[in-house]
């Protein structure tokens, strides 16, 4: 007798909202791991060899198909792997100059500003607002803040937003897992030469290729694969609502890993960022459909 399944063809025990949780906890604990990196090479060999040990398992894996491909499918997909890599390099230049809660906290912007500008209703801008405040709080204290690491988060941010824009039309014109594999051979193809120059010798120490495996599983391949299962069987609006959480998961992993702690405006600076993301979710979730 066969087990019982849910939606999306998941056991009956195993919720979809577990495997997204699951992805969120990878990703920022893999993201801790990663930091960890920075006192044996640098940021950037550290993203490249994330983004080469993803593309490696995923080529082996999905093997996509290349010929007779048309030049829009290439255009996409080049895109999507440039917003990819982007996203990845910047956010660990990001954690290399402030705590990996607040940069993910201001990476988030990206997203949420993505799920604003799609509603286009008046009453999310108190959400473009509460978000606003978040980031102003940052400059309270001007001396405890890097400018520099702001910036590269801000980077990874508008990068992520072009990421999410891109990965439908990746969906449509790639099956399956194919564009991601693609894209994330095309970030390492494009990262290939300025991570192997920044890590010089010290990227090719058995200790930094084991651990920098580990970040690539980690902070590629298992959330991709787990958030794909869930996105089949869960509502784009609780998908929406648990990502929210980034932030916050990503203080907390910094934290147990790397005791990093944030001070009294960071934590309200990324509450302001959380509960707009969760607000413009809800809204977004109870919107009329377009006629």
């Amino acid at each position: 007798m066969s087990s019982p399944e849910s939606r999306g063809g998941l056991p009956a025990w195993l919720s979809p909202v577990w495997l997204v949780l699951g992805a969120i906890l990878s990703v920022q604990v893999g993201a801790a791991f990663a930091k960890s990196l920075f006192a044996l090479t640098a940021p950037t060999a550290v993203a490249w060899l994330r983004m080469a040990v993803a593309a490696l398992i995923f080529w082996a894996f999905a093997r996509p198909r290349l010929r007779g491909r048309t030049w829009v499918e290439w255009r996409v997909v080049l895109g999507y792997g440039v917003a990819l890599a982007t996203m990845n390099w910047a956010i660990y230049q990001s954690f290399a100059r402030i705590p990996i809660g607040l940069a993910v906290t201001i990476e988030f912007l990206g997203p949420l500003g993505v799920a604003i500008v799609g509603s286009r209703r008046a009453r999310d801008l108190i959400w473009v607002a509460l978000a606003a405040l978040g980031v102003t709080l940052l400059g309270v204290f001007p001396a405890t803040v890097d400018w520099i690491g702001i910036g590269f988060a801000l980077l990874a941010g508008a990068a992520w937003a072009g990421y999410i824009v891109l990965s439908g039309p990746t969906g449509r014109y790639w099956e399956g897992v194919t564009g991601v594999s693609v894209g994330s051979l095309v970030g390492a193809l494009v990262f290939l030469i300025p991570g192997v120059l920044a890590g010089g010798a010290s990227m090719w120490q058995w200790p930094v290729l084991g651990l920098a495996a580990i970040v690539g599983v980690m902070s590629s391949v298992i959330p991709y694969g787990l958030e794909m299962v869930a996105r089949r069987s869960i509502p784009a609006s609780v998908f929406g609502i648990l990502m929210s959480l980034e932030p916050a998961v990503a203080a907390l992993a910094a934290l147990l890993i790397l005791h990093e702690q944030l001070s009294g405006v960071e934590v309200v600076a990324m509450a302001c960022v959380i509960v707009a993301s969760v607000g413009s979710t809800r809204t977004l979730a109870k919107a009329p459909a377009p006629n």
